[in-house]
């Protein structure tokens, strides 16, 4: 292949990168490229809406890595049953808490609640929460985690 040829293969590329953006503007092509891993400040993650789906919620997250359940992820539980602390694997090793219940998962951006998340394991919960969790199910930083009063949408 010839220097030539290189180039031209490297404008086509710059060209197909270029309309993307305008077709699909930059947060697409950003998100799209978007790691896994977890930003110098941390990984983090925002429920940024939340509606009645059914018995259960539609929850809209907002977050600076890409989700995947087989390395980094997130953990969704109700906040008057239990601690950001209690939510990983890590509770009693790490802050001599007793370990709680969670919903581990990688819906992104969108996500319906389920199991230990569920509307049925609320237990009279109106506070539905999320964090970032590691591949071993151990939360990443206790002070990184978001909570929303959901009782409009029960």
């Amino acid at each position: 292949m010839s220097l030539n040829t290189s180039g031209n293969q490297l404008r086509q590329g710059a060209l197909i990168l270029g309309a993307a953006t305008l077709l699909f503007g930059a947060d697409a092509t950003a998100q799209s490229a978007m790691p896994n891993a977890c930003p110098v400040d941390g990984c983090e993650v925002q429920i940024v809406s939340v509606a009645k789906e059914g018995d259960e919620l539609l929850v809209n997250y907002d977050a600076n890595f890409t989700p995947d359940v087989s390395k980094n992820h997130f953990h969704t539980w109700w906040g008057e049953s239990y601690s950001v602390e209690q939510v990983g694997r890590n509770a009693q090793s790490e802050f001599n808490a007793v370990q709680g219940r969670w919903h581990r998962h990688d819906d992104y951006p969108s996500y319906v609640t389920k199991e230990a998340a569920s509307t049925s394991a609320r237990e009279g919960g109106t506070t539905l929460c999320v964090t970032a969790a590691d591949r071993d199910h151990n939360i990443l930083d206790a002070t990184k985690y978001h909570c929303v009063d959901v009782q409009e949408h029960l």
